[in-house]
């Protein structure tokens, strides 16, 4: 019984890891609206210039959605979080 309470436990951690990592660029997002602006994600990424967001703005809607936001991290252009 300890291997599965153990195993069990090991298992819950791995997947809040990844749920915890995103939590601090799910409450970049202030107004709530499920995406991310210049100033919200400069709140959360200091050294963002407006360039970046840009090219992280992939579909220049002006607001970078959690997708876009993970490609950035991904190619290098925010560090990643957690």
């Amino acid at each position: 019984m300890k291997n599965h309470a153990f195993s069990a436990a090991a298992l819950a951690a791995l997947i809040a890891s990844p749920l915890a990592a995103m939590e601090p660029i799910t409450q970049a997002d202030t107004d709530g609206n499920g995406t991310y602006s210049l100033a919200e994600l400069q709140a959360a990424f200091p050294d963002l210039t407006e360039e970046t967001f840009a090219t992280i703005d992939a579909n220049a809607d002006g607001e970078a959605d959690l997708a876009e936001v993970t490609a950035a991290e991904e190619a290098g252009l925010l560090p990643t979080a957690g």
